[in-house]
């Protein structure tokens, strides 16, 4: 079956760094973009950082420019997000999401929870 497994969340200061990691199985990877999200506390899932399928193209949002990098490895399985200079309002579930817009497919992760603070 499908699983999104995210991992490296944690409690990080406000300035320091996180890498978060999602490993895929059950589709082929390499076929889809993946993505990252976050939500905060009582707000809406929002669109972090994306990651074309062959990882030649990536985008992010206004907020986290310069400071986040989406990266992948097809050959793991696997997607990163590099966080620097983290910030408390950061602090969110970070979520994974494979899609493939030819298929009308999304599949999601469980999450992970980031927090930065003092």
């Amino acid at each position: 079956q499908v699983q999104l497994v995210e991992s490296g969340g944690g409690l990080v200061q406000p300035g320091g760094s996180l890498r978060l990691s999602c490993a895929a199985s059950g589709f082929t990877f390499s076929s889809y973009a993946m993505n990252w999200y976050l939500q905060a506390p009582g707000k809406e899932r929002e669109l972090v950082a994306v990651i074309s399928s062959t990882g030649s193209s990536t985008n992010y949002a206004d907020s986290v420019k310069g400071r986040f990098t989406i990266s992948r490895d097809n050959a793991k399985n696997t997607v990163y997000l590099q966080m620097n200079r983290l910030k408390p309002e950061d602090t969110a579930v970070y979520y994974c999401n494979a899609y493939r817009g030819s298929l009308h497919r999304t599949y999601w992760g469980q999450g992970t929870q980031v927090t930065v603070s003092s």
